[in-house]
């Protein structure tokens, strides 16, 4: 009757009546105090094999009795399995796409090639299969996998592809801590929802009003007595959390994007941003047969953040709908945590020490990079980088493999975001000139950038992965920022890799290396766009003189010596050509 009762408040916010926001906040309230809290907590289950199937599909689910919501899924109707991966194992994940449309998915977090990373242009068209393969390099740690597919990744993630990916390594194995899933290990999935009036998923509102764990409405979870491990992931496509315990009990943060911690950071609050993941500990001992609810603490969201009462910098700033959805600003229950009696091996303690790091130094990098976030229309969008929207066709940077970086983030807007850069993890400098604090010193993807001219600098180190033809992305992590074009993207580059790479060896230029003209060749190359770039990512200007359907020359003697990038674009695709100019 109550999961009725809360739905029918949905259809009462579709419809906009002049009362919706009293009964919502009463809903709230009713959640708040464990009325709602009825239905156990989902777990994902696991896949820790070397070879992993996932199957995307369509599906229905049922969020409300009653109610059947089309959605979609890896393996089932809605979210995926938890996928355990071990480090320095080879890894294949055949992915078979049964949406009936296209898509990606991104491996968010692994330090993985750009040809296995699933961004936009690694698309997966309908009834096909993609098998990417590496080697996980990565250290213990939460990462998760989800769409990426341009202009549609708000929709395939709010309809319901994601799910957990939890690397495990020697280090972390030899500590002593919770680690049996679903018994003192708990995967945590923080999600909202808009639902039309027929109960379908609306992903393009501001009135994701229904919260859920785990694809979970209103849920509950038995933990034992004892300590406990929650790794929890902002999943929401916009929203951002202030973490906590209704008892304000301390929690032990061991981890966040990248892995451990040097040690754990002791807190009452922890605030997320989406696509961010945490490691906590909670002791539960000694309050068998209590509850206790992990809550978000909106009303101590400062303003400029979305989430807090008022998203822009200044009252008048609103966004449509935004003023009449109950969750922002205020607090309320995330999962009510029912405490049990403890496990036969019940862990009691938590570690005083976790990992080393060896954080890059400023003053070692290569070159900084600045970015500076915008907007074309206040606090509404579409929002851009360096003053451009995102262009498939267009490389923002080219990174030479092994370069250390700075990249200095400031964003302009009365609204913060969460950048989030695709290949490395980073370690944050500063925030608006500040040292980060604690729980912010260790690896990270996705780091808030306040709003005002706020500024962020982090450092990173691109190792390992090179490729000319496919790049990395780096966006804001809101996904109707990201949709509408709030993203860049960037090659890595291997100076001691053969002049010529081209991937589909259907380009052809020569003289290569050359100190004047070049003939440039290839089938298509009267549809072709042509690029030049050179290593820090700039356009170079030329002109080609097309010789025939498939032959032109261009001319580079007014160009200065150096290596180059030519971009062959035939609609969303590409392939590139390395020169070397004497």
């Amino acid at each position: 009757m109550l999961q009725t009762f809360h739905f029918e408040l949905h259809i009462l916010v579709s419809r906009k009546r002049t009362n919706m926001k009293l009964l919502l906040s009463c809903a709230i309230l009713l959640g708040s105090y464990g009325i709602l809290a009825q239905t156990p907590l989902y777990i994902p289950p696991t896949i820790e094999t070397s070879t992993i199937d996932l199957t995307l599909q369509n599906g229905t689910t049922q969020f409300y009795n009653g109610v059947t919501t089309n959605t979609m899924g890896a393996n089932g109707s809605l979210l995926g399995p938890t996928l355990i991966l071990n480090k320095d194992d080879q890894v294949t994940i055949n992915v078979n796409n049964q949406l009936g449309e296209e898509t990606t998915i991104h491996w968010h977090g692994l330090h993985v090639a750009p040809e296995n990373d699933g961004g936009p242009h690694s698309i997966i068209p309908d009834g096909t299969i993609w098998s990417p393969q590496f080697t996980v390099l990565d250290q213990a740690g939460i990462n998760w996998y989800h769409p990426h597919l341009h202009s549609t990744t708000n929709e395939h993630v709010s309809k319901g592809i994601a799910g957990l990916i939890l690397v495990k390594d020697q280090e972390e194995a030899a500590l002593t801590l919770p680690r049996d899933y679903g018994i003192d290990d708990f995967p945590i999935i923080v999600q909202t929802k808009g639902f039309t009036a027929s109960g379908q998923i609306e992903w393009m509102s501001e009135l994701d009003t229904s919260l859920m764990v785990n694809g979970t409405i209103d849920p509950y979870l038995d933990a034992p007595a004892q300590v406990v491990r929650l790794r929890l992931l902002n999943g929401s496509s916009q929203r951002f959390y202030k973490f906590g315990f209704s008892n304000n009990a301390s929690f032990q943060l061991i981890g966040t994007d990248g892995g451990l911690l040097e040690a754990p950071v002791p807190l009452t609050r922890y605030q997320m941003g989406p696509g961010q993941r945490a490691d906590i500990l909670i002791d539960l001992s000694g309050i068998q047969g209590q509850n206790i609810q992990l809550m978000n603490f909106g009303s101590e969201i400062a303003n400029a953040i979305y989430g807090a009462s008022q998203p822009g910098m200044m009252p008048q700033l609103m966004l449509p709908g935004y003023d009449q959805n109950p969750l922002n600003g205020n607090d309320y229950t995330v999962l009510d945590i029912q405490v049990g009696a403890p496990t036969s091996n019940p862990v009691t303690t938590i570690p005083t020490n976790l990992t080393t790091h060896n954080i890059p130094q400023e003053g070692t990098e290569d070159i900084t990079r600045s970015l500076l976030f915008n907007t074309q229309q206040n606090i509404v969008g579409p929002f851009t980088i360096n003053g451009s929207l995102f262009d498939m066709n267009v490389i923002n940077y080219t990174v030479p493999l092994g370069n250390r970086e700075i990249w200095s983030l400031t964003n302009q807007t009365p609204i913060a975001h969460p950048f989030h850069i695709h290949d490395v993890q980073f370690y944050i400098l500063d925030i608006n000139g500040s040292p980060p604090p604690p729980e912010l010193s260790g690896l990270n993807d996705v780091v808030m950038v306040p709003a005002g001219m706020g500024n962020v600098r982090f450092i990173a180190d691109f190792l390992d992965h090179a490729n000319d033809t496919i790049p990395y992305m780096y966006h804001c992590h809101m996904l109707t920022h990201e949709d509408e074009g709030m993203m860049g993207q960037f090659i890595v580059t291997d100076p001691n890799a053969s002049v010529v790479e081209n991937m589909s060896s259907l380009a052809n230029v020569y003289p290569n290396p050359s100190n004047d003209v070049i003939s440039v060749t290839h089938p298509r190359l009267k549809n072709a766009e042509l690029t030049l770039v050179d290593i820090t990512g700039s356009v170079i200007p030329i002109s080609m003189a097309l010789q025939s359907t498939d032959e032109g020359i261009i001319n580079l003697s007014s160009i200065a010596s150096g290596m180059y990038f030519l971009q062959f674009r035939f609609d969303s695709n590409y392939e590139v050509v390395k020169i070397e100019k004497l």
